[in-house]
């Protein structure tokens, strides 16, 4: 507890002093080499859905520089990206309407999802003819609507076998990019991913790790899932992305590291920020601290977004607390409790993530806090820059 209350205190105080200096050339080893690689630009993005109430013609540009369109999904016979004509119109839709944004977004189309069929990707991933039709489809399609790159949302590779095949498809799919690149003459398409919170899964009884030398080596960055830490199937409430953790190691923090002790480049690591929260029921209101009993999450994964939380704390007149030990939010009314993060935290967050010389951040998802949080972060980002 004293070694996690020193770091705590280091890393608040450095925070609020604003970080001096940040030193953000990584080195990155491989077998073969030892490179060094100096600092590209920052990445301050977001994933956005196809909804009503939030189209894509509604986002502030100016808090953004990257913007991923959520999801696609491969046909489960081909193997390649079959766009229907509904898909087709959003993705139209999607790229007209940022294509005249001031400032300019990148955008890139991402494939998978928490929601997508993860054996799909295995099959993928497992043989030289699926990946190549896999891999050309997608250049194809981003080609066709006018992206920037392509994302891969793997959730998640379930054997060691599936993550070496899953280094084999980055390294053929950064190959296929340039060739295109060459052919065209067009700039080379980014390529991403987004990744667990840790570079290994070392909670399940299968252990394996990411293929860190082929991410390093291929992908432009990595938007790493600093989120949903904490939620569904827990009877008891906890901040969903706490970023320290004096009972755990499944925290923001620890995740980072171990990906950075894995040889991941830090340049390449952009910290995932949630802009929602997570709702639980107590047993008893009058214990509603973290860690309180709860008879369970709130609906079926009591997701509730920032302008959601904060309607409930006006319209409830909740109680709102700031925890100190996991840099997070939390409130309560009666038997509701949420845990989230707010424009404070996100702060903290932000310098955290430059004072280890990450890219930058990411959100999931736009739209959820009326740019209340992501103004906050942008704001924090250029602040530590010039300090």
């Amino acid at each position: 507890m004293a070694t996690f209350n020193f770091i705590h205190f280091l890393a608040i105080t450095t925070l609020i002093a604003i970080v001096t200096t940040i030193t953000i050339t990584a080195i990155v080893t491989t077998t073969a080499t030892t490179t060094v690689i100096t600092t590209a630009a920052a990445i301050k993005g977001a994933y956005w859905f196809d909804q009503e109430i939030f189209p894509a013609s509604a986002i502030n540009s100016s808090l953004f520089t990257h913007i991923f369109y959520a999801f696609l999904i491969p046909n489960y016979t081909t193997y390649a990206l079959q766009i229907s004509n509904s898909e087709s119109n959003s993705l139209s839709k999607f790229t007209n309407s940022l294509r005249t944004k001031n400032p300019p977004l990148k955008t890139l189309i991402s494939i998978g999802g928490g929601g997508s069929n993860p054996n799909l990707f295995a099959e993928i991933v497992a043989t030289r003819a699926a990946r190549a039709a896999f891999i050309q489809s997608t250049i194809s399609v981003v080609r066709r609507f006018g992206f920037d790159g392509v994302d891969l949302d793997w959730e998640f590779p379930k054997t060691v076998e599936q993550m070496s095949n899953l280094g084999i498809l980055l390294r053929e799919w950064r190959r296929a990019i340039d060739i295109d690149s060459k052919i065209s003459g067009k700039p080379p398409l980014l390529l991403t991913a987004a990744v667990y919170f840790a570079d290994s899964f070392f909670l399940s009884a299968t252990q394996r790790r990411y293929p860190v030398a082929s991410i390093n080596n291929n992908l432009d960055f990595v938007n790493i899932m600093s989120y949903d830490l904490y939620g569904s199937g827990n009877n008891s409430t906890g901040a969903p992305a706490a970023l320290f953790d004096p009972k755990s190691n499944i925290n923001v923090v620890s995740g980072i590291n171990l990906w950075i002790r894995a040889g991941l480049n830090p340049n390449k690591m952009v910290m995932g920020l949630p802009l929602y929260g997570k709702k639980w029921v107590l047993r008893d209101s009058n214990i509603n601290g973290i860690g309180a009993p709860a008879t369970g999450i709130y609906g079926v994964d009591g997701t509730k977004a920032f302008f959601q939380i904060e309607e409930f704390n006006k319209e409830t007149n909740a109680t709102v607390v700031y925890d100190m030990d996991t840099i997070s939010m939390y409130s309560y009314s009666n038997t509701s409790w949420i845990g989230y993060d707010d424009p404070f935290t996100v702060t903290i967050k932000v310098g955290f993530a430059q004072a280890l010389g990450l890219r930058g951040y990411f959100f999931w998802a736009v739209g959820y806090d009326n740019d209340i949080i992501t103004r906050q972060a942008w704001k924090a980002w250029i602040l530590y820059e010039r300090h």
